[in-house]
């Protein structure tokens, strides 16, 4: 069970401890010095009988811009600074977040999340807290990342030079926009089982998409680009190529004809074709799914669910990868997780609670949106594994059916039911591709399309997204080779 709520006011404290007026700690840096201050909040919980008090604080400066045909129409920056409270007792937890980081504001959100599993800090339990460890400073080569990256004067121009680009490639394009976004968040994490632990992350992202119209044909067309811990990737961005895939995507499929439905093979490209994967399959092998028994893998550890050519993986580890993390949210760092061998389910991702709950070894998958948010078990860097096969190879392999070169929005059901639309799709005939059709959508559900994943290529590469669950959004990584379905439902007219 999990309850959580927001501090949001203050009031008078019996406790001695908690009422007695120290100086007020606004963390400027977070560092070593905090060990005392932290150490007496956390033994503040353990006193009351709570079995781990984890505390958990950040500050963040974010910015997100746009640009619509020639103009920036949008710039919106955002700061933050807090602190969110966990406290567990047996199989249960308590969350209280609060923006008030003085020692009665943290002492008393404290005393609300112990309230909540029905203990008080006038108790005084026998309790044994060895203290902090040693502080693991992850962040101690990230300080400069802030002031590395490109300021709103450089970000606005390579959003506006990338717009311009769009037109100057075809005046069809009615709708042309640039966004980009940078996420920069400073963390530092401290427990009673004597976690501390500090870290930096920077998160950066562009994404252009268009519209393009003539007569009474039209075509929509999107890309999405993203790293994490790179003050130059916007600057690094190659306008010029992403501008040139994405408008040949929108001029083949203007004038493109509609599928017709069915049931058939259909051969998925790689990088963002992996968001089938994640969505479908990746969130049922979070124990957050597991502890719920909505998963309906939750049964399947150690037995085939997929087919012998599919290996995934969910890691923390990839250089740059929007998904990559130097630990998470709960201060473990991240590790390479085999979640399917030769079709065969070996791993759950776990975070704290989680385990506590299932029983799932943690796999440094405990990830929150910020401080607002409990941690829960969250994917990172998710991906199919690459086989033996060309992607040739995959399209050869079928008489008739459909590629899918890139895919757009969908929904996923809770045990795992799918719909996903493909924004560029081809007609595959006696093994060649043939005409762009457009209105395809993949319907399906994961248990039974696993197994059916027969030939994966070796082309295996990832793509930058962001995924929304219930502890917000985070930064993920999607992706896969070439991968062929024997068989699925092809939506269409």
């Amino acid at each position: 069970m999990r309850v959580k709520c927001h501090n949001k006011r203050k009031k008078k404290l019996t406790n001695s401890l908690l009422t007695r007026k120290n100086e007020d700690l606004l963390f400027h840096t977070f560092d070593e010095t905090l060990r005392f201050q932290l150490e007496e909040l956390l033994s503040v919980g353990k006193s009351a009988g709570a079995d781990l008090i984890e505390v958990f604080l950040e500050k963040s400066d974010n910015i997100s811009l746009m640009a619509e045909q020639d103009d920036i129409s949008n710039v919106s920056p955002s700061f933050g600074i807090g602190a969110g409270i966990r406290v567990f007792l047996g199989k249960k937890d308590g969350f209280v977040s609060t923006n008030d980081l003085s020692k009665e504001g943290l002492l008393f959100a404290l005393n609300q999340a112990l309230g909540m599993l029905g203990l008080s800090t006038g108790s005084h339990n026998s309790f044994k807290f060895d203290g902090l460890t040693d502080f693991k400073d992850f962040a101690s080569k990230k300080n400069g990342w802030l002031d590395e990256s490109p300021d709103i004067k450089e970000s606005t121009s390579k959003l506006l030079e990338a717009t311009i680009s769009l037109s100057n490639k075809n005046k069809n394009l009615q709708v042309r926009r640039a966004s980009y976004s940078r996420n920069w968040q400073e963390v530092l994490v401290a427990a009673s089982d004597g976690v501390f632990a500090r870290d930096i992350r920077l998160h950066q992202t562009v994404g252009i998409n268009v519209i393009a119209q003539k007569d009474k044909n039209r075509s929509t067309s999107a890309r999405r680009y993203g790293s994490s811990g790179n003050p130059n990737d916007l600057r690094n961005w190659d306008i010029e190529k992403s501008v040139c895939d994405l408008n040949e995507s929108a001029q083949k499929m203007l004038y493109a004809g509609y599928v017709e439905a069915g049931q058939m093979p259909v051969v998925l490209a790689n990088k963002f074709g992996g968001v089938i994967f994640h969505e479908a399959c990746g969130h049922l092998l979070e124990t957050t799914q597991i502890e719920r028994g909505t998963s309906p893998f939750h049964n399947s550890l150690n037995k085939q669910i997929a087919n012998k050519a599919v290996s995934a993986v969910d890691e923390g580890l990839s250089n740059h990868a929007f998904g990559s993390l130097s630990m998470d949210d709960e201060g473990m760092e991240p590790q390479n997780t085999l979640l399917i061998e030769n079709g065969v389910l070996k791993k759950f991702l776990s975070d704290r609670a989680g385990s506590l709950r299932t029983g799932h070894p943690r796999t440094g998958s405990g990830r929150r949106q910020n401080f607002s948010f409990a941690a829960a078990s969250r994917m990172r860097n998710t991906y199919i594994k690459q086989g033996n096969f060309s992607p040739d190879e995959l399209i050869k392999s079928v008489d008739n059916g459909l590629y899918c070169k890139s895919m757009g929005g969908g929904s996923v059901g809770p045990t795992g039911q799918f719909n996903f639309s493909v924004e560029e799709g081809y007609l595959i005939k006696n093994g060649r591709l043939d005409k762009p059709v457009k209105g395809a959508t993949l319907i399906g559900e994961a248990k039974e399309i696993l197994p059916r994943i027969s030939m994966c290529a070796n082309d295996l590469d990832l793509a930058a997204g962001f995924c929304g669950s219930v502890s917000g959004s985070v930064n993920v990584t999607v992706g896969q080779p070439h991968i062929k379905v024997d068989s699925i439902t092809v939506g269409g007219r």
